[in-house]
């Protein structure tokens, strides 16, 4: 009944299904788990959870000098080139367009353009413009005042805020 090629076609059989068998686990294995498959890799997580008094979870923020430091040394020519971006908005001639204008702004009083519609709560976070309540919201103008209307992701680096402000207390209004 069991001949030599039948015995044959039965071990082929099972080494062939063996082998599809160890084929797909390979495969599994490198489309599951990215980076080589081999059981020691550790990768990092995709998402951290803070914990509070957790020193790994921490983040050091160094802090640069004063913004009255940055101020006191501001070079308005420079100021020039950050003003570039505002113009799309703001005009320091005295007319407004898509935002209030510019002129005169140092020491202004927050919403002081008569006739313009300021939105958000823009006149609620602030008196007066002074170069410090500029340098907030200009790092960060939907931070310092939820809701505003102006699209700008503001200006990171603190001496770039310093020398726009220099520059727009160049235009006395």
């Amino acid at each position: 009944m069991f001949d030599t090629m039948t015995m044959t076609k039965a071990i082929g059989g099972l080494c062939g299904t063996f082998l599809v068998f160890l084929l797909g686990g390979w495969a599994a294995e490198l489309i599951y788990h990215s980076g080589g498959g081999g059981h020691g890799d550790h990768h990092d997580q995709a998402y951290v959870i803070p914990v509070e008094g957790d020193d790994a979870t921490e983040e050091v923020v160094e802090e640069g000098p004063p913004f009255e430091e940055l101020f006191a040394v501001a070079d308005a020519g420079a100021g020039e080139g950050e003003f570039r971006p505002c113009a799309a908005c703001h005009a320091l001639d005295g007319t407004d367009g898509v935002g209030p204008h510019l002129d005169g702004v140092v020491n202004r009083a927050v919403g002081g353009i008569d006739g313009y519609g300021y939105s958000g709560n823009l006149v609620a976070v602030a008196e007066t413009w002074t170069p410090e309540n500029l340098d907030a919201f200009l790092e960060n103008p939907s931070g310092y005042a939820p809701g505003t209307a102006m699209n700008f992701r503001g200006i990171r680096d603190a001496q770039d805020r310093a020398n726009l402000i220099a520059y727009l207390e160049t235009y006395g209004g």
